[in-house]
Parts: structure tokens; C-alpha cells; sequence
């Protein structure tokens, strides 16, 4: 019973005293108002919400919606309501349901859901306390009923699209959305959603989830009941991994926030109580709360080698595709309907719901079940949360209401982690079939790429979220990660402590003040740390610049600075500070030397300082250096008049803010654990990184620095950074990484692997295990690699737990004989002289202990937990040792050992924390062309995978089984540039993502060539490119749904067909056509029906148009002959065999729902004929790919030809595409030509042959065919397909025109104009399914029609000038208005030329190049062209890392006494290099504060447009000009000036 005051003890425990109330004007307003008397007198809204649902919800069955404050939203028992429905008459609906995977498998759901009998609804038949079952298994059995009806094998290539018909009374009366479903089902479904409140019926996401699941061991309540490895779904429709892990993953996310009701309810209460410290505690639990629930995410795990965990993003689309709403008026089946997501934004007052998510979201919590609705209200509208923590003024309930708001729409909290996990898996589903999601999000009508779009929509309603807190947000929520966005506490150092017997230092325990900040952190959790420049570097800047006399002037603010200066407002909760020089200078980059700050120097001087220039020169980059080092080195050799120009002190300082740029975080792992509520200090072991200045600024001086975060943190010992006085503040953020957290049962045995200061987080491991350790917890064993014994950190403490038994403790030295072994028998570490040796070494020896951690419980290991933290060498050691004592104590061969590696990272037992080790990368190697990238995909045996980021090329083979994303989301990126990815997920500024880049670099991207002269060819060059890339997306995408049905499964793959049957093919052992045959049934007909439309669409369109555009123009005339690449396309496509090939399909798909069952009878036809139909469509895929790889390099070819002009290197180029284009048009037809040759039928190799050949024959008698013979022939009749002979191989720019034109205007009857509002998208998802495309193919070819349109607009004049087409046009716009006019939108295909014919049986494809490029170049009509050899292409290279040597210091002195900061500064500045004095003055402050208002960005240069028009080789008649070859294989080339704009007429490519 919740303890309960007076009213008086409530509103009047504040008083005002005799003295205040002298000065009350109105006595009046000291009593408390009527509202404030009833809503103590009722109690808090939120909890009496609870308490009447808690009162009725047994008896009502909880119709109201589940509401308790023991299990919040989720069921009290989840086997009451299934447990009351079996008991009722009802029970037919639960035993047809338990039955569904077969009958899906088999293609029986529509007969057997018509053959039940009708059960009603009503109260005197199901009960009230079998409603919420009873909902939720009729909504199920009408979903799948209406999904069999709309994928029943005639939605794909059918010949004779037979619809099934039931014999039985249909619900037609009931509303629309039962349209078409049995009445056995339909009317119960209607009377029992009425009952729930529900005015129509509709499945919702939590139906399918949360409602339907069953718990394991209901009294396994820790942390919550209802986890993923607790349940098990309880109706599953089709039975299989993808449709039961997802649901099971979504159950569990909603389930994670069970005790969030409560704990808001609580909040509120003591709101209206008062009670601060009540207050505090209930908010940290819900912070708690809101940091667990991400976990959840990592339920659903798109790694194959996961097991149960395990959801196929390709398999994931059948099941969305289920769960679309059953009617145009049903609202969406979407993850908003979970209450988490609503009932935190009216928890944090959310305002802004403008964004789509935000219309849906509002629109769907009017659905919600009326208990749902109730308490949502109750804390929207009543005693909100935050504006009393804000009316409060305490710090610390700041600090934790800032907290839950990271910890739930945070970049790094549960919306941020949902972002990133819907990307991942909409990306690979995006590409194999699925267009959006059920909410409409990520339509590809939109700009960008579907999963893109959802992306960018999630970030829109994260920042309505954020904008309360936050204000309005200029960038993208992905864009803060790694920045001081994410540093929103203030600190200091409180002191730097020894950890081990090193004098210098190395690696110190640093104890930073966190009190009243509102911070709260557990194992494993990291601290942000904006690090503040040393005052030596920050005097070597303000000499050199001569800013000694300006340290205290404020500095106009380029936007970046600007958002810093408004983020400390926002921290210190002030209005927004003025920076001055030395804000500048302590929080801005000042090392080491990046290219981009490098550039920026060379600029502002003009190039006329020569160690910029040698600078500038290196091979390696960032520099090792500061750039204090650079400017005291440029100063001395750089003109003063160029000097004071470029550093201008006169007007304003302006150009400071744009050189220097704010500084990012550094972050460090948290080594210490309180058990605290609010804890007062945090400890962090900072290991100092050390280098050797670069030679440039060294010159034969051997000068040892510090890095900026570490030196920052543990500086030199007695150095002038620790001895300076300061109470200057630093920024500082905790963040928690999910893929480094602790078991939530603590009998698992952990492993901790660690590497010098990677002992950090491990601190705070042991002690948090140790803290709440029982007789059930399991064993902590460390392992941990050090130079010597004095580096071992911590070891008084370590040895105080290993004696007590309560670790074990294994050490190597790398560089000390004096070794310490664990003693198991003692429980102490030994003294013991070994040789040196590495921790892959001490791995090795105790691999028998460590093997068994490894290896999961299935595989008979004990499932342990591994964490590894170190530097990337230190991970690169102890996999080394790992994998060689799996090979010696369980495998037998590497490949076995790392597939027990692979199945532990797969479960998420085997996690990283890789330190930041910033490694120069060299940049004179040769480059890697674009087409070589793209040839490395992965998707064959033993082939590489490779990635391109931002410039660079890595090979990441060996690091996808252990992505913690899933295996998946890296091969749908495989061969192609995917920065724009890598952004979007926030990697771009993840420290941790970028030193494991370094350890997979191959070498540097080839940039793209530049054409001054020549702007067609730039247009070509990123078209083409363009066009490589759909190619590659094309292959691995396919691949991916290919790899399945010729035979992978959950659990392994292999090229062998008939490995991977028991996955796919079959279903208790008998033949699957429900999933199997539908599967191929459906890729296929998607590839035949839009004729690989992703390949030979508009974007191959668009390059025929305009290649034939510029071959056209270069002959001045319509009579150009051009190969006839659209009709090769469409007369393969409309070919005899292509209709062989249709006809075959459609055969296997009348199998999908054979009411006759006589796949059976053609079982191994059709795995065999899915197995090679897949192989040749691979092999197709893989040709295409090449052949576009060969336009690839041509460019680079081209570029290197000695030619006259750029119009000769365009002419040339162009007819080499177009007749590379025309050979990829050949293949299509070699494919249909070889597919033809392969059929379903062969009764010779299936079980019974004979039964075979008769079910054939009955076959035919049914449908008529078997009595063509009697027909009489008729001399002279047409055959029914005449082969179309080419009378000719090329076509007029005339014909390539009509072909183009014909093409948009069909794709605007095809484009239905895009739903806006939320109705018009509930009526989409509703629509059947046309002939689909996957997300990324439509968008891609909406995006070419939509370019080619605007290509004929731009250049209308020329193209009438060089054709016959009439003098007016339609542009696509037009056509498309016309087309929405029309009261229906017809989907005729366009008619197509006569089809070609097919290469006869037998005929291989012609694999050797057509035509080469070098002939082209040779034998060209105007001139013999000499050709240059251009620079060679290496696939791989090696990289070494300098050694870096340790600067040893004696013994430690006593701390001198504290200097003045302002001081020493200018006591450094004495001893540098200073620029001479000018004969302007300082200005005043006064003077400064005002400039400090002038714009920075002003005097930017407007750059006219150019002309574009259309010209030709022939009009250069003046003297033949060569324009200057750049290098395109090299990352040396340095342009030191800008050239000339050369104005010149050009089609607009």
C-alpha cells in the first residue's frame, strides 16, 4: 500500500514566512487552487489509470488494453486468454492456426480456412477472457488468407491465371476490409473486434508480437519476463526463422520497457507530492530502463551463423508483406502502435509532430487499446515531468531529465539504435523485393533510395523529439555522433594517479568530478572527453600568428564555432558565450596536420612558403605535427607583406574561426563501478599516445610528443601543462556501446582479453561482478599482455581478488623475463622466470580453458562471454592465438576453427573495444580503379570482398562474420563506393570503425579524371559510373535470393543444390510449394517480367540516348546509323525462347497452389530446373558487370590518347559504349537462348517416373492441350511464333528516338502519382500487387526517365535538327499530368517490335570482346591515333607501421608549485618564433566585439553559368589544340593554381 499525506502536508508544506507575506499584495493566491485540491485529493493521474485497470482487467479480460504496474503493458499471463479461447468453441480457430505452416507449405490455407465451420463472436460463445486470444488469431487466419489469395502463382508469369474460388458464404456484408474472406472467419473476426472497441477490424503490430508469444518460465523475471530466449511465438503463419526471430525481437523490445509504466507513474506522483529525492530516484530508474531496451535490437540478428537469432532481410519481406492492412481504411500494421514509442513523447512533451512519422504516430495512437490512450493522456496533460524538473533549478534532475533524453531519442539510445538497425535491414530488403514499409516509409517516389528515405524520416521525428531540449537542429542526428554534441556535462580533472610502478607515467588513472551533474554510467559505458590544447601548442599558434596581445578578443564564428558557442549555452544552461583568440586556440584542432588544414595554409599564403610545400610533399598522411610546428617553421620563410595579408589583424579575426577547427571528443572506457545513485567521481586509465615529430619540423632532433586527448589527460610527468594552475571546465558525455556490455546472467563465465591500458573497462567489469557476487555467479578470467612488470596496472587490487578466489589472473611480458603464473591450487600469482612472449603466446597455453568459452552450449563449450580491448595490433594477436588453441584442442582444420569463432561473434558472446590508433596511411601507391572494385563482390566461393569509403579501398573479408550488424548488411555494399552508407550509420566519426579501417586498407580509390575541356565527357564519365554501380547492386542483390534457393540454410551454405533443400524446399519431408517453389516462382517471374529492369530499363535508356545523341550530332544529320540496342533488348525479350522460358514459369507457379498436389510428382524437376535458372541468371548478372567494367576503363584509355581535341576522344569513347551496350544487349539474348534449353519436366530423374509421365498426360487432357493432334492443319496458316530475322543491325537516330519516347511515355502510365496523405497511403498498401520491382530498381529507373525527359527539354532544338520528329513534344511531365487525368490508368504494355530470333540449341555464348578499344582508336576514319600507356593497377598492398620508441623517464620529483596560466603563456611565447610587428595596432575590445558582427562568409564569387547547347567534332576548324593530361593514378598530383574557365557549348548531359 503506497504511503499517502494529507492534502495539508501536500500543498501547504512551504509556507511562507511573517516577513514574506508582507509583501503579498493578494493573499489570496497562498491557497491552493480547486484543480491542484482534486488532484491530490484523487491521487496522481497516471496511477489511478493503473489502479481502476489493475481493479477490472481480470474480469473484463482486459479488453481495455493490458495495464498493470508489475508487468506494464505487456499480458499479466500469457496463457490465460489462449487458454480460455481453447476451452470455448472458439478452439477450431487455435487448432487451424497451430496447423498453418503446413497448410502454407502445402498451399492449402485458402481450403481449409473455407472448410471450417462458422464459430460466432458473441459473448455467449467466446468469453470475455479469451478476447484478446481470440483477436488475435482470427486477424492472423485473415492475413494469411488474403495473402495466399493475392500470391497464389498467377501474381507472376501466368499463363492461364486460374483464381480460386471458394465454396463457401464469404463475409462481403461485413465491411471492406473482409472483402473476399470466408464467413467462418470474417464474422467472428468482426463481432470479436467490436467487443474490443475496435470499429473495424485490423491486425496490429503488437497482435502478431507481443500478444502472441508464449513464456518459457514465467518466474524468470530478471531483468524482464518477456525476452527473446523466454519465448517462443505462439501462431506463427509460415513457420520459418525470419517471420518467428523478427516477431519474437519485436516482442522483446516492447516487452524491455515492462517496468517504464510503473516508474513514469511514480514520477508523476511525486511531481505532485514534491518530493524531489523521490523524484530523482524514480528517474534514474527509468533511465536505467530506457539504456537496457536498445539490447533488444541484437535479438534480431541478420548474421547467418546466429541460429535462432537469425532474420533473412530477403525472407523478412515475405512476412511484411503478410502483415499489410486488410482494407484501405485499416491502419497500418507499423511499430509505432508500441506503446514505449508514444507514451515517451508525451513522457518528454513532445510538440512537434510535422514529420511523417509524427502524423502517423498520432494517427495510430488514436487505435490504441482505451487503457493505452488513457495513461498516455494522463501524464500528457497532468503534472508534466519536465517542467518541474526545470521550475526546480536542481542540477542533478537536469542532469538525469538530459540523460532519458539521450537514453531514448539520443543518437546513441533506443531511437538512434532502431534508426541504425532498420537501415541495415531495409537496405538488403530494399534490393530483393520490398519497396517500404507498411507505414508508406521510404516509398520510392521520394529523392533518395527507399531504405535511405526511411532513414532520413527516422531523423526527421528523431529531431521533433530533441527539439524541446535541443532547440532546432541544423544537422542530421548521425552527423553529432563523435562530435561535442554529444559532450553535454561539464567536469574537471580532480587528479592524476600511478596504477603502476612506471615512473613516466605512461598510463595513468585519471579522476574526473562528476557530482551534481545528474551522471550515471555502468560497465562497460565510455566518457566523451573534449579535450582542451596545451598551452606550449596553443603559444607556438599565438606567436607565430601574433595573437599575444588579442588572447582575450572575441572572434567572429564560422557556423561551426557558432553551434559550439550555443552548445555551451545549452550545457551551462545560459544565453550563448562570446569565444575569444584563447577559446579558439584550447578547444580547436590543433594537431595533428590534416591535408584539408595543409591546403588551407598553402592558400592563405600563396603558395609561397616552402614548408608547407614539403609538407604538402609527403607520402604519409596526417602529419606528425602540430599546427603550432608548421606555422613556427612557415613563419621564418614566408614574406611578412604575404604574412600580414593572409593573417590580417587589422579588420577582424574572422579568418582564425575558419582555419582552426572545433576540436572532436576523444573517448575513453570507464574503469571503475559505484554502486552509487548518483556517483561523484569517475576514473578513467588514460594510456599516453606518443610519437616522433616529423623530420620537417625536428630536423635531427629527436622530439617526442604527446597526443592531444591523452597528453590532455596524463600529460608529460613535471611537465608545464600538469605544473599551470586552471580551473578551465571540459565538456564531457557518457555513451554505452552496445555490442561491450556484461551478460544480464551472471553465471556466465567471462573472458576479458586486454592489452596494456586495455585493462580500462575490465575494471569496471570485475567489480561489478564481484559487487553482487553469489554462490551462482560464473568464473572472470583475464588475460592480459604487458611490456614489463612495471606496466602491470592494478596489480595490488588484481592480487587481492585472485587470492580470495574470486578471478583468475594470466599474464605475459612482452619485454621481461620476471614472469607472474596463476597458481590454481595456491589462488596466487607466482614469480617466474619465462621468456618473453606475447599474449597470442598465453592464449596458446591455456587454449584448453579458453576453447571452451568459446564454443557455444550446442556445440558442447560452455558459452562463454569474450571482450577484447586494445589497439588493432593487440586484436590482430589474441584472434591469432584464439584461433590456433580452437585448432589445437577442437578443430581440425582453420576453416572449422573459424567458424566456431565466427558462430561466437554470430551470438554476440564475442565483443570489441578497439582503441583509436591513429596510423598514417601512405598516398603515392597506385589507385584502384573503379572496375576494380566492382569485380570484388564476395557473392562466389573464396572471392574478396571489398568496400569503397570515402576515397579508400578495404578489404573486409575477414571482418564481415564478425560486423555486428550482420554478415548481410556489408555484402549489400560489396564492389561499390558506399560512403554515403557509412555516413548515414554515423561510422564517418566512430573512432572505433576507423582503426579497424586501417587494418583492412588495400589502397586509395582512382579519383575521377578531370575534363576541363570537355564537360560531355565528365557527364558520360558519371553516368556510366553510375551505371557500373546498378550493375554491382544488381549482382550482389540477386545473389543474395540465388544463394537461398540453390540451396543455403540457416545454419550453413553451400554451392551444392541439394545441401540447402531441407531449408527452403521442403517442410517435414515432404515438398514445400508454399515457401520453396513460391520463392523461385516469384525471383524469377520479378527478373522475366521487367526483364532485368534494374539492367535494361531507362537507365541503359539513358545512356543510348544520349550516346546516340552525340554519334548523331557528330555526323550532322539524321542518316547516322546506330546500333539498334532497344530493339536487340526487346525482340530477346519477346524471342521464342523468352516465351519457352515465360511458359516454364508459369508451369512452376501453377504448383504454388495445386489443388491437385502434383508437385509431388515433379519434385527434382524443379529443384533442378531453379538450380540452373538461378546459376544462368548469375552468370548473366556477372558478364553485364564485366562488360561495364570494360566502359570503365575505357575512360582512363581515352584520356590517354594522343588526340587532336576532346571532341575526337568523345567521339571515339561513345561508339565504344554503344557498342558495348549492344554486346550487353547480345547476352540477354544468349541467356534467354540457354535458358530455353531447360525444363521443368524430366520424369527420368524423379522418384516415380511413371507417375510423372501420367500426371503430365492428365494435365494436358484437363486443359485441352493433349488434343492439338486432331486439329486439322491448315496449308498456308502462320505458325504461332515466327522467328524476326535482322535485315539490318543498325537503326536511324529517328528510331532510337521513337524507341526513347515510346519508353517515357510508358512510364508514366506505370508511375501512379505518389500518395500525400495518410488515408491515400493506407489505400496503396491495400492495392494488389502489380508486376513489382524491388525499392531500389524502381527508384533508379524513375530517377533515368525523369533525366531523360529533361535531356529532350534541354536539347529539343538539336534533336528536331537531327531527326524527324514532329515540331512539338510531350515532355514526361506532360504525359504523366495526362495520364492522372484519365478517370482509369491503364498497364497495356507498349507495343513491342517483332521478336528476334534466339541462337539455336547448343550455341555457347561469344565470351570474347566484340570490339576492342584499341582497334577503335587504330582504325578510326580521321586520323591513326598514337596511344600512351597508361599507369599500372596493383589489387593489394601492405602496410607497415612506424616504430615508435618510448621516451624513459627517472624517478618522480616533487610537483613544483602552480604557475599562472596567462603567465606562462606568454613566458612560452618568449622563446618562439614571433611575427615581426606590423604598423597596425591592436583594436580595442570594444573595436573587436563590434567586427566580431561582420560576416564571414560574405565576397563569395558567383561563377556565370555556362551555355549549353550542342556542338560537334566537325565545328573545330582552328589550329588542334592538346589539353593538359592529368594523372589519374595517383594521389601525389598537386594543382597549384585553378585554370581559366574555358566557356564552351555543350549538351546538357
Amino acid at each position: 500500500m503506497r504511503e499517502r499525506k494529507s492534502i495539508n502536508d501536500v500543498l501547504y508544506a512551504n509556507m511562507p514566512s511573517v516577513d514574506e507575506m508582507k509583501s503579498v499584495t493578494n493573499l489570496d493566491a497562498l491557497n491552493a487552487t480547486e484543480h491542484d485540491l482534486l488532484a491530490v485529493a484523487l491521487g496522481a493521474p497516471a496511477r489511478q489509470v493503473m489502479i481502476r485497470a489493475e481493479e477490472i482487467g481480470s474480469a473484463t479480460g482486459w479488453k481495455d488494453g493490458y495495464l498493470s504496474a508489475e508487468h506494464g503493458f505487456c499480458p499479466v499471463d500469457y496463457n490465460e486468454s489462449p487458454g480460455a479461447l481453447s476451452n470455448s468453441p472458439g478452439r477450431i480457430w487455435t487448432d487451424l492456426a497451430d496447423r498453418m505452416p503446413g497448410c502454407v507449405a502445402r498451399g492449402k490455407v485458402r481450403e481449409s480456412i473455407a472448410n471450417l465451420t462458422i464459430v460466432e463472436g458473441t459473448e455467449d460463445v467466446i468469453p470475455d477472457r479469451a478476447l484478446w486470444a481470440a483477436i488475435v488469431v482470427l486477424g492472423m487466419l485473415c492475413s494469411i488468407y488474403r495473402w495466399e489469395d493475392k500470391h497464389d502463382g498467377s501474381e507472376g508469369v501466368a499463363i492461364t491465371a486460374t483464381k480460386y474460388k471458394p465454396n463457401c458464404e464469404m463475409g462481403d456484408d461485413l465491411g471492406d476490409e473482409l472483402i473476399g474472406i470466408p464467413r467462418s472467419i470474417a464474422l467472428p473476426y468482426f463481432q470479436v473486434s467490436r467487443r474490443m472497441g475496435r470499429s473495424i477490424p485490423h491486425l496490429t503490430f503488437v497482435d502478431q508480437s507481443s500478444y502472441n508469444m508464449k513464456i518459457k518460465d514465467p518466474s524468470s523475471t530478471y531483468p524482464y519476463v518477456g525476452r527473446f530466449d523466454n519465448m517462443e511465438m505462439r501462431w506463427p503463419m509460415f513457420g520459418e526463422s525470419a517471420e518467428t526471430s523478427f516477431l519474437r525481437g519485436c516482442a522483446d523490445t516492447s516487452a524491455s520497457f515492462q517496468h517504464g509504466p510503473d516508474a513514469i507513474a511514480s514520477c508523476q506522483e511525486h511531481v505532485m507530492n514534491r518530493n524531489v529525492e523521490g523524484l530523482l530516484r524514480e528517474m534514474i530508474r527509468l533511465k536505467e530502463i530506457l539504456e537496457r531496451m536498445p539490447n533488444a535490437f541484437h535479438t534480431i540478428n541478420t548474421n547467418p551463423n546466429s541460429g535462432e537469432n537469425y532474420v533473412s532481410a530477403h525472407r523478412w519481406v515475405r512476412w511484411a508483406k503478410f502483415s499489410a492492412p486488410l482494407g484501405k481504411r485499416c491502419p497500418a500494421s507499423s511499430g509505432l502502435q508500441f506503446p514505449p514509442y508514444l507514451v515517451m513523447d508525451a513522457f518528454l512533451g513532445r510538440k512537434n509532430y510535422d514529420s511523417f512519422l509524427g502524423r502517423e504516430g498520432l494517427h495510430l495512437r488514436a487505435w490504441l487499446p482505451s487503457n493505452h490512450r488513457a495513461f498516455i493522456a494522463s501524464i500528457e496533460y497532468h503534472y508534466r515531468i519536465p517542467e518541474f524538473v526545470k521550475q526546480s533549478g536542481d542540477p542533478r534532475l537536469m542532469g538525469v531529465l538530459d540523460g532519458i533524453v539521450e537514453a531514448y531519442t539520443g543518437e546513441r539510445g533506443f531511437m538512434g539504435a532502431h534508426r541504425y538497425k532498420v537501415f541495415g535491414i531495409l537496405e538488403v530488403a530494399g534490393k530483393t523485393g520490398r519497396s517500404e514499409t507498411n507505414g508508406m516509409s521510404g516509398a520510392p517516389d521520394a529523392n533518395t533510395r527507399p531504405w535511405e528515405e526511411t532513414h532520413k524520416q527516422f531523423s526527421e521525428a528523431m529531431k521533433e523529439r530533441l527539439e524541446p531540449y535541443r532547440g532546432k537542429l541544423s544537422v542530421e542526428p548521425h552527423e553529432m555522433r563523435g562530435t561535442f554534441e554529444e559532450c553535454r556535462y561539464k567536469s574537471r580533472v580532480l587528479s592524476r594517479s600511478f596504477v603502476d610502478a612506471d615512473p613516466s607515467r605512461s598510463i595513468a588513472m585519471v579522476t574526473l568530478d562528476i557530482q551534481n551533474t545528474g551522471i550515471t554510467f555502468q560497465p562497460g559505458d565510455r566518457l566523451a572527453v573534449m579535450p582542451l590544447n596545451s598551452w606550449t601548442e596553443c603559444a607556438k599558434v599565438a606567436a607565430a600568428l601574433g595573437l599575444a596581445d588579442y588572447l582575450d578578443y572575441q572572434v567572429p564564428l564560422s557556423p561551426k564555432w557558432q553551434r559550439f558557442a550555443q552548445h555551451l549555452g545549452s550545457v551551462s544552461r545560459t544565453s550563448t558565450p562570446q569565444l575569444t583568440v584563447k577559446d579558439i586556440l584550447r578547444r580547436g584542432h590543433l594537431a595533428p596536420i590534416t591535408k584539408d588544414l595543409a591546403l588551407k595554409i598553402h592558400d592563405m599564403l600563396r603558395a609561397s612558403s616552402n614548408t608547407v610545400l614539403q609538407v604538402l610533399a609527403t607520402e604519409e598522411w596526417p602529419i606528425r605535427g602540430s599546427l603550432g610546428d608548421l606555422l613556427q617553421s612557415a613563419v621564418t620563410d614566408t614574406n611578412p607583406h604575404i604574412w600580414d595579408r593572409a593573417f590580417d589583424l587589422i579588420s577582424n579575426l574572422s579568418w582564425l574561426s575558419e582555419l582552426i577547427t572545433v576540436e572532436i571528443p576523444r573517448t575513453y572506457s570507464i574503469s571503475n563501478f559505484s554502486q552509487e545513485l548518483l556517483p561523484s567521481t569517475v576514473d578513467l586509465s588514460v594510456s599516453r599516445a606518443e610519437y616522433k615529430l616529423c623530420t620537417t619540423f625536428a630536423g635531427n632532433n629527436d622530439v617526442t610528443c604527446a597526443g592531444v586527448g591523452s597528453g590532455f589527460l596524463n600529460p608529460f610527468v613535471s611537465s608545464s601543462d600538469e605544473m599551470i594552475e586552471t580551473d578551465e571546465e571540459i565538456l564531457i558525455g557518457v555513451s554505452r556501446p552496445l555490442n561491450f556490455q556484461l551478460p544480464f546472467d551472471p553465471a556466465t563465465p567471462c573472458a576479458y582479453f586486454a592489452g596494456g591500458s586495455g585493462i580500462a573497462p575490465f575494471r569496471s567489469f570485475w567489480q561489478a561482478r564481484l559487487a553482487s557476487r553469489n554462490n551462482t555467479a560464473g568464473k572472470d578470467l583475464l588475460y592480459l599482455g604487458v611490456q614489463s612488470r612495471e606496466k602491470f596496472c592494478y596489480e595490488e587490487e588484481l592480487q587481492e581478488y585472485v587470492e580470495a578466489g574470486l578471478m583468475e589472473v594470466h599474464l605475459a611480458f612482452s619485454r621481461d623475463t620476471r614472469g607472474l603464473v596463476y597458481d590454481q591450487t595456491t589462488n596466487d600469482l607466482v614469480e617466474k622466470e619465462m621468456s618473453p612472449r606475447y599474449i597470442d603466446a598465453l592464449i596458446v597455453e591455456q587454449g584448453a580453458a579458453i576453447s571452451e568459452l568459446v564454443m557455444s552450449k550446442k556445440q558442447g563449450g560452455l558459452g562463454g562471454y569474450l571482450y577484447v580491448c586494445g589497439s588493432v595490433a593487440v586484436f590482430d594477436s589474441v584472434m591469432k592465438g584464439i584461433r590456433k588453441a580452437i585448432y589445437n584442442h577442437c578443430s581440425a582444420t582453420m576453416e572449422t576453427s573459424d567458424m566456431i569463432i565466427s558462430k561466437a561473434f554470430a551470438e554476440r558472446r564475442f565483443m570489441l573495444d578497439v582503441f583509436m590508433t591513429p596510423k598514417p596511411l601512405p598516398c603515392n601507391l597506385p589507385t584502384i580503379p573503379l572496375s576494380q572494385l566492382a569485380r570484388h563482390t564476395g557473392h562466389r566461393p573464396d572471392g574478396r570482398i571489398w568496400i569503397g569509403v570515402h576515397g579508400g579501398v578495404y578489404d573486409v573479408t575477414e571482418f564481415t562474420p564478425m560486423h555486428p550488424g550482420g554478415t548481410l548488411i556489408i555484402k549489400s555494399n560489396a564492389g561499390v563506393d558506399c560512403s554515403k552508407s557509412f555516413d548515414n550509420l554515423g561510422h564517418t566519426n566512430n573512432s572505433e570503425v576507423s582503426s579497424l579501417l586501417t587494418k583492412y586498407f588495400v589502397g586509395q580509390l582512382t579519383p575521377k579524371p578531370d575534363f576541363p575541356g570537355c564537360p560531355e565527357l565528365g557527364g558520360l564519365y558519371n553516368l556510366w559510373a553510375a551505371y557500373l554501380k546498378t550493375t554491382v547492386e544488381t549482382l550482389v542483390a540477386h545473389q543474395f535470393e540465388m544463394h537461398e534457393i540453390m540451396g543455403a540454410s540457416d545454419d550453413r551454405s553451400s554451392d551444392k543444390f541439394a545441401l540447402g533443400a531441407a531449408a527452403l524446399w521442403s517442410r517435414e519431408h515432404l515438398m514445400n510449394p508454399g515457401l520453396g517453389v513460391r520463392t523461385f516462382y516469384q525471383y524469377q517471374s520479378r527478373l522475366l517480367q521487367t526483364g532485368f529492369a534494374a539492367l535494361f530499363g531507362p537507365k541503359l535508356q539513358e545512356l543510348v540516348l544520349k550516346l546516340s545523341f552525340t554519334l548523331a550530332d557528330a555526323s550532322h544529320g539524321s542518316d547516322t546509323r546506330l546500333p539498334d540496342v532497344l530493339g536487340m533488348i526487346s525482340r530477346a525479350k519477346t524471342s521464342p525462347d523468352a516465351v519457352a522460358t515465360s511458359q516454364e514459369v508459369a508451369l512452376v507457379g501453377q504448383y504454388v497452389c495445386d489443388k491437385g498436389s502434383n508437385v509431388r510428382f515433379a519434385e527434382r524437376g524443379i529443384f533442378s530446373y531453379a538450380a540452373k535458372s538461378v546459376e544462368l541468371d548469375i552468370e548473366l548478372l556477372e558478364d553485364i558487370r564485366e562488360e561495364a567494367c570494360h566502359g570503365m576503363d575505357s575512360f582512363g584509355s581515352v584520356m590517354a590518347m594522343d588526340a587532336e581535341n576532346d571532341d575526337q576522344r568523345l567521339l571515339v569513347l561513345s561508339t565504344f559504349l554503344i557498342q558495348t551496350l549492344e554486346r550487353m544487349a547480345k547476352r540477354l539474348d544468349v541467356f534467354y537462348s540457354k535458358l530455353a534449353q531447360h525444363k521443368v519436366y524430366q520424369p527420368e530423374i524423379e522418384h516415380n517416373p511413371a507417375r510423372t509421365r501420367w500426371s503430365l498426360v492428365r494435365r494436358k487432357i484437363k486443359d485441352g492441350s493433349f488434343f492439338i493432334l486432331t486439329t486439322e492443319t491448315v496449308l498456308g496458316a502462320a505458325p504461332a511464333y515466327v522467328s524476326a530475322q535482322n535485315k539490318g543491325s543498325d537503326i536511324s537516330f529517328d528510331g532510337v528516338m521513337n524507341r526513347i519516347q515510346a519508353s517515357i511515355r510508358s512510364a508514366a502510365l506505370k508511375m501512379a502519382p505518389a500518395p500525400q496523405t495518410l488515408n491515400a497511403m493506407h489505400i496503396a498498401r491495400a492495392a494488389p500487387p502489380v508486376v513489382e520491382t524491388n525499392g531500389m530498381t524502381t527508384y533508379e529507373n524513375n530517377h533515368a526517365v525523369r533525366a531523360m525527359s529533361t535531356f529532350i527539354d534541354a536539347n529539343m532544338r538539336s534533336i528536331r535538327r537531327l531527326s524527324r520528329m514532329p515540331p512539338s513534344s510531350m515532355t514526361f511531365e506532360q504525359i504523366q499530368a495526362a495520364v492522372e487525368q484519365q478517370d482509369g490508368i491503364s498497364m497495356r504494355r507498349p507495343p513491342t517490335p517483332p521478336p528476334g530470333k534466339g541462337l539455336a540449341p547448343g550455341q555457347e555464348r561469344n565470351t570474347s570482346r566484340g570490339t576492342s578499344l584499341e582497334r577503335m582508336m587504330a582504325s578510326h576514319t580521321r586520323r591513326i591515333l598514337n596511344t600512351r600507356s597508361s599507369a599500372p593497377t596493383i589489387s593489394t598492398f601492405g602496410i607497415g607501421s612506424p616504430a615508435t620508441s618510448q621516451h624513459h623517464y627517472g624517478i618522480r620529483s616533487p610537483p613544483t608549485p602552480p604557475l599562472d596560466a596567462t603567465a606562462a603563456l606568454n613566458a612560452m611565447m618568449g622563446k618562439l618564433n614571433v611575427r615581426t610587428k606590423g604598423s597596425s595596432t591592436p583594436p580595442s575590445p570594444a573595436m573587436s566585439a563590434a567586427s566580431s558582427t561582420a560576416s564571414i562568409n560574405g565576397g563569395s564569387m558567383v561563377r556565370g553559368r555556362r551555355a549549353m547547347s550542342v556542338r560537334s567534332v566537325s565545328r573545330n576548324q582552328g589550329p588542334h589544340t592538346h589539353s593538359k593530361q592529368l594523372s589519374t593514378n595517383s594521389l601525389r598530383t598537386l594543382r597549384m593554381g585553378t585554370e581559366r574557365p574555358v566557356f564552351k557549348m555543350a549538351p546538357t548531359f
